[in-house]
């Protein structure tokens, strides 16, 4: 029985992708765009500029939420989990795109070029490295999904 509702419930999507997948997209493809920039400018090695990439997340965020309002998806937890799904996908689309960027550049020596102005010291590994900026990127997951949760607060009903 669970099958046939499961069908049903896809069958009536058509295909459509959902709202966390399209927005991590957008942070995904954002994120990579910015990161390609800066390294055809030659900003690639200041610090200070990879850490706008949380205003991207921010973004695709808040437009999940935005789109989740206005189909009169209004429940806090739903959201929520919506919001740090749309965070989750975009920021692993993100690593594997550094992961795939890192070893067409030149694999473990692109990577320890760049920490030499990020977060390590010594000889990091391509794996090492995005394992790395995986945890620091569940970490921002959630600071921007409470951040964001915490903005659109009034939007919500009270159960």
């Amino acid at each position: 029985m669970n099958e046939v509702l499961f069908f049903l419930t896809f069958k009536n999507q058509s295909m459509k992708i959902s709202t966390e997948f399209h927005n991590g997209g957008v942070i995904f493809f954002t994120i990579g765009v910015y990161f390609l920039l800066m390294n055809a400018l030659g900003f690639a090695d200041v610090f200070y500029l990879r850490l706008f990439n949380v205003l991207f997340v921010f973004y695709g965020a808040n437009r999940t939420i935005q789109m989740n309002l206005a189909a009169e998806k209004k429940n806090f937890v739903f959201n929520a989990v919506s919001v740090m799904m749309t965070s989750l996908i975009g920021i692993f689309l993100s690593i594997l795109g550094l992961i795939i960027y890192s070893y067409i550049k030149g694999g473990d020596a692109y990577v320890q070029s760049l920490s030499e102005t990020f977060l390590f010291g010594g000889n990091p590994s391509i794996i090492t490295y995005s394992i790395s900026l995986l945890f620091e990127g569940i970490a921002s997951c959630v600071i921007v999904t409470l951040l964001v949760m915490l903005y659109w607060n009034n939007r919500f009903k009270t159960d």
